[in-house]
Order: C-alpha cells, then structure tokens, then sequence
C-alpha cells in the first residue's frame, strides 16, 4: 500500500509553506506529494495568504525535490485549454526528471470562477471527455507527426504535438462518484481510479464499476491502479487526536466514520480493509500543513507497519 501526501493551499498556505511539507513528504519515506487544484477557500477559512496556482506549484516542487512523484487530485479542466495544459504538465515532467501524474476532473466549485472570471460552462462533463482525448492524444504522438481533433468543444489543426514528457506516459488519474459517466472515462483513458472520500462500501461498488468499464474498453480490469483519498488525524493517545481533530476543525468520531483517525493501530486497520477493496493507494488529506509532527507519526507508525 502505497501512502501519498494530499494537501488543500487554497485553504491557506504560502509556497514556502508547501516546500516544506513536500520536503518532509520525501525525507519520511512516502510515496508523492499531491495538491488541490483551487483558486478560492472553502468553509470557514479565511484562506490567506491567497490561493498559489496548482501547475506553477508543482514546476518549483519539481526542481525542489529528487524522488517523490508529484501530482493533482484533479487540475480542473475549466481553468485551463487543454493544449495549453498537456504543454504545461509536459514541461513540468521533463523539470522532474519524469516524476509527475496528472488528476484531471470537470470542475465543479462555481463560486471560485465567478471570482477569478472564470467561465463555467454547462456541458462540463463532455468538455472533459474531449480533453483526455486531446491532452493524452498529444503527449502519444510520434515526434515529426501531427496531431489533429475536431471535436464539439476544441479543434486542433496540424499540431506539432509538443513538447514531449520525460516519461514514455505521464500516469492519468480520473476519479469520483458518479455512477456511469466517470467509469466509462476512468475505464478508456486512466491509468488509475481515485475513490474520493469514500467509504469501504462505497469503494467496492465504484471500483467494481471501473473494473467493469474498463474490461468493455478491452484493457482490463487490472490495467488500473485503485486508490482512495481520505482525511487523516492520528495521534499517539486520545488527546493527541482530538488536538489534531480540533485544529482542523472536526469531530474525532466524525474523522473515524468518514477518514483515517485514531491510534496509528486503528488508522493501519482501517487501512486493511481498504486495501481488501482492491485499493493499491491512499492519499491522505493533510489539512493542518505546519504539524510536521503528524507526518512523522504517521511515516514511523502506519507507513512503517504497511511496508
């Protein structure tokens, strides 16, 4: 079981202050550093100093940093053309050292494109389809040829399809709840499904989906990776996790139904049954990011016990 780092700066973080935990994401030993990809806070947070751009981010990161991947859980597919975004995520690769995966959802949170003046088409979900096929479709091109689309949404005419990543295939990641559509997607162009914060049940049913969808798509139902994202507060004894509990603002019993929370024994148990689901992977949602003494719980505790 793979443990990756998952973080929130749209609710309140510097640069400085991601460097940081992606850092100590690497020194402790887990798998990569993931982040969100959102331009406005959400809940009661004041989210200051401001929101920092995912891709930028990650570009810094990517010269910052030698051996953890480095990801979104999911850049949102209204921000940015989806030629402009295989070039970006393309160009960070190569400052990796082939190191970066790609989340890419719809978008969904209105209220931060109406405060940056960012559209918010309907059709969302069709757009989304039409730029898997365009960002994959240009990073699989051969170099010397050209890539074409003449979709409902984006047409592209004799691209050069450049530049090329560093990675033969950078990993795409799709995932949520929905029922047909994200399946169908997940199923034809994902190398891995992301389960969302969702229960065991709700894992084995969505992950059964994918599995479907992606055995209709002729690859296989293990061509995929299964990984699921969920909160995370531990602590040594029941005062150390209701401390983490309150400083992010949440109720210890809530964390246990919905997250990872509890003892180290009890996060690796749940963990456990996770894992029975099919899942390979855990992002786990590191909401207070100057507690780098959770980490190394976590690192010495739970990671140590799953390798």
């Amino acid at each position: 079981m793979d443990l990756r780092i998952f973080t929130e700066p749209q609710q309140g973080a510097t640069y400085d202050t991601l460097l940081t935990v992606a850092k100590a994401t690497e020194d402790l030993g887990f798998d990569a550093f993931f982040r969100s990809d959102h331009y406005l806070s959400m809940g009661s947070v004041d989210g200051l100093p401001g929101p920092t751009d995912a891709w930028i981010t990650l570009a810094g990161l990517a010269r910052e940093t030698k051996r953890i991947r480095l990801g979104t859980l999911m850049t949102a597919g209204t921000f940015r053309l989806p030629g402009v975004l295989a070039i970006q995520v393309a160009q960070v690769d190569q400052m990796s050292g082939g190191r970066i995966e790609l989340g890419l959802g719809a978008g969904w949170f209105e209220e931060e494109h109406k405060a940056y003046g960012i559209p918010f088409p309907k059709e969302k979900f069709a757009r989304l389809e039409e730029q898997l096929a365009i960002v994959t479709g240009l990073w699989a091109t051969d170099i010397g040829k050209t890539f074409d689309f003449h979709g409902t949404y984006y047409d592209l005419t004799d691209s050069p399809a450049l530049p090329k990543p560093a990675q033969p295939k950078i990993p795409v990641l799709i995932g949520g709840h929905g029922a047909s559509r994200t399946p169908r997607l997940a199923g034809q162009y994902a190398d891995e499904f992301n389960m969302p914060f969702g229960s065991i049940e709700d894992s084995v049913r969505q992950f059964g989906r994918v599995r479907a969808a992606a055995q209709a798509a002729g690859r296989g139902a293990d061509a995929l990776t299964y990984s699921n994202t969920l909160v995370v507060c531990v602590g040594k004894d029941d005062a150390e996790v209701a401390r983490r509990a309150a400083a992010i603002g949440r109720e210890v019993d809530e964390l246990k139904t919905n997250g990872l929370a509890g003892s180290p024994a009890e996060v690796v148990d749940k963990i456990g049954r996770y894992a029975e689901t099919g899942s390979r992977r855990i992002y786990l949602q590191l909401l207070d990011l100057s507690d780098l003494d959770h980490l190394e719980l976590i690192s010495s505790q739970v990671q140590s016990q799953l390798s």
